[in-house]
């Protein structure tokens, strides 16, 4: 059994950190995050990076805070909620030394993270390679081998297609067409139609509709008066109109890799 007082930096506090995050909080670790200035995560609802803009914000029963200051946040790791600090450099290992680096920004690159920084070092995704530059890597494709963990090699490489939902890939996921401010018109969990304006973005003296690309649950949406840029991701689309109650909860994908996320501490620590 793994002893709980072990500290964890995890690098991203997107949905898929999140998920990772909230295992470990209620397996009792001491946990922090860390975040850049401004993140552009769609699934806002399930994701600690909300309290970037929000000071604060809760996941399914697990609040998370932002600090200011690097001591506030280290002293802060054993409380019963989550530690956040923007600091997309790491340069919080200037006065801090976890146990364990868990990488799971998702950026399909390693933006930094070395082997020698931790005790254990996991990377999460695409850009990684087993004892190169981390101690595992985690599967992220969707499929058989999602959360696939890997004691020598690399994920898949980012195929840019997203993961297919009753037969719909590429076509759940919107993209801005213009640079601009977004204005959000509809909010996460609406249902929206093919074709329905569900934001629209302003630069200069122009505005530009986005429109929804399928029929379903809008499941993501960049936050409100965000300024994005041509192809930046800002939306996702659920065909499953059954499933707006997942709007609000943790996905499978990430549940599933932060299983896996547990299993390489264990697998670590227990050798």
């Amino acid at each position: 059994m793994i002893k709980n007082d072990l500290t964890i930096l995890v690098r991203g506090a997107g949905d898929i950190a999140t998920g990772i995050i909230w295992y470990l909080k209620k397996s009792n670790f001491k946990v922090l995050c860390t975040e850049i200035d401004n993140p552009t995560t769609i699934r806002r609802c399930v994701a600690f990076s909300e309290a970037v803009y929000d000071s604060e914000t809760i996941v399914e029963g697990i609040k998370c805070k932002k600090f200011n200051e690097v001591n506030d946040a280290i002293n802060n790791m054993d409380k019963n909620f989550v530690s956040l600090l923007i600091d997309e450099n790491l340069d919080i290992l200037n006065k801090f030394t976890p146990d364990i680096i868990i990488d799971s920004i998702l950026s399909k690159k390693n933006l930094g993270t070395k082997i020698d920084m931790a005790k254990l070092v996991i990377g999460v995704g695409p850009g990684f390679t087993a004892k190169v530059d981390c101690h595992y890597a985690i599967e992220t494709m969707r499929g058989n081998n999602l959360s696939h963990i890997y004691e020598d090699g690399s994920p898949i490489k980012n195929t840019g297609i997203p993961g297919n939902i009753e037969g719909f890939t590429t076509e759940r996921v919107i993209h801005s067409n213009e640079n601009g401010k977004i204005n959000n018109i509809k909010k996460i969990s609406d249902i929206v139609k093919k074709g329905e304006v569900i934001a629209t973005i302003k630069n200069n003296n122009s505005e530009f509709e986005v429109l929804a690309s399928i029929d379903g649950v809008l499941r993501g949406i960049i936050r409100d008066g965000f300024e994005v840029y041509k192809g930046l991701k800002i939306a996702d689309i659920d065909p499953r109109i059954s499933e707006i109650k997942n709007c609000f909860t943790i996905s499978d994908k990430a549940r599933s890799i932060a299983g896996a996320v547990l299993l390489c501490i264990n697998m670590h620590f227990n050798k």
